[in-house]
């Protein structure tokens, strides 16, 4: 398949997918499947003054340890139009399995807001981890953002792009990592019409993370499966080889046969043992 033919898949199916992946019912047993002990959830903080500006912490049950804890912020898909915080149960439990204090905001989506709002409320979401991680025995020195899908774009953003994490008094300096999976990083000409209004001509160039590596960017892990027909996997490889090529630290995982949704929900309990999805995750945050 032609590079230019191949970069436009991200473009197709991605106006619903966030909200098929949040209505279908495996997501729900996935959800159901979880269990209420083994971590201690804050609802409903608000790192901003919009609605949509709220995020949940999630803190592991065991006790405190005597070294603060790694802290996650995940960012989830949904074509920057849709999604809720509240489907990704799932991966809060997972990170807190490992020890990991999990920070799970919503952000504004298209048509309340369009490209860079999201982004800006990534940062701002960022900005309050750092701020907060010491009250739930988090280390903000160890803070990492991850994101699946147009999440992953988000945190590819503001680890790539300065101005985000400046707007808020922070650098890439402040994120010891970032888990990007399934992501859009290098997704250009647009061809799906649904998405030309969330991401306005003007600004289009800055949208893509690939544009902005200069070689300070902070360690990535990135990862794709190999059947994902809805973004590229080819985003993952060409932002892999642009960080390469400033010298910054890229570790890149292929997932055989998985699709776009299949290397999210493999971090669910039911599926888990079914991927090294999580370990790799781990792993990577372990070794920073």
């Amino acid at each position: 398949m032609p590079t230019q033919q191949k970069r436009r898949i991200v473009t197709l199916g991605l106006a619903s997918l966030g909200a098929a992946l949040a209505a279908c019912s495996p997501v729900k047993l996935l959800n159901a499947a979880i269990p209420s002990s083994g971590y201690r959830k804050t609802s409903d903080i608000a790192y901003g003054n919009d609605p949509r500006q709220v995020l949940d912490v999630y803190v592991p049950a065991a006790a405190p340890t005597s070294v603060p804890r790694p802290v996650v912020v995940f960012f989830y898909g949904g074509s920057w139009q849709t999604g809720n915080r509240g489907n990704y149960l799932f991966v809060a439990q997972a990170l807190t399995s490992r020890g990991y204090v999990a920070v799970l905001p919503d952000y504004r989506t298209y048509p309340e807001t369009a490209f860079p709002g999201f982004v800006d409320d990534a940062a701002a979401a960022a900005r309050w981890t750092r701020d907060h991680a010491h009250e739930f025995g988090g280390d903000p020195s160890r803070l990492f953002v991850m994101g699946h899908s147009a999440g992953a774009h988000l945190a590819a953003l503001i680890a790539t792009d300065p101005r985000y994490l400046a707007s808020q008094s922070m650098s890439k300096a402040d994120l010891r990592g970032v888990i990007g999976l399934a992501g859009p990083y290098d997704f250009l000409p647009l061809t799906d019409p649904t998405l030309f209004d969330v991401f306005p001509e003007s600004t289009r160039a800055e949208s893509q993370p690939i544009n902005f590596v200069t070689g300070h960017e902070p360690p990535m892990f990135l990862a794709a499966g190999t059947d994902d027909t809805v973004v590229d996997p080819g985003n993952t490889d060409r932002l892999a080889a642009m960080l390469r090529k400033h010298g910054d630290s890229v570790e890149v995982k292929h997932y055989d046969g998985f699709g776009h949704i299949r290397i999210v929900s493999a971090l669910a309990l039911p599926l888990r043992g079914r991927s090294t999805v999580l370990a790799d995750i781990s792993a990577f945050i372990d070794s920073q």
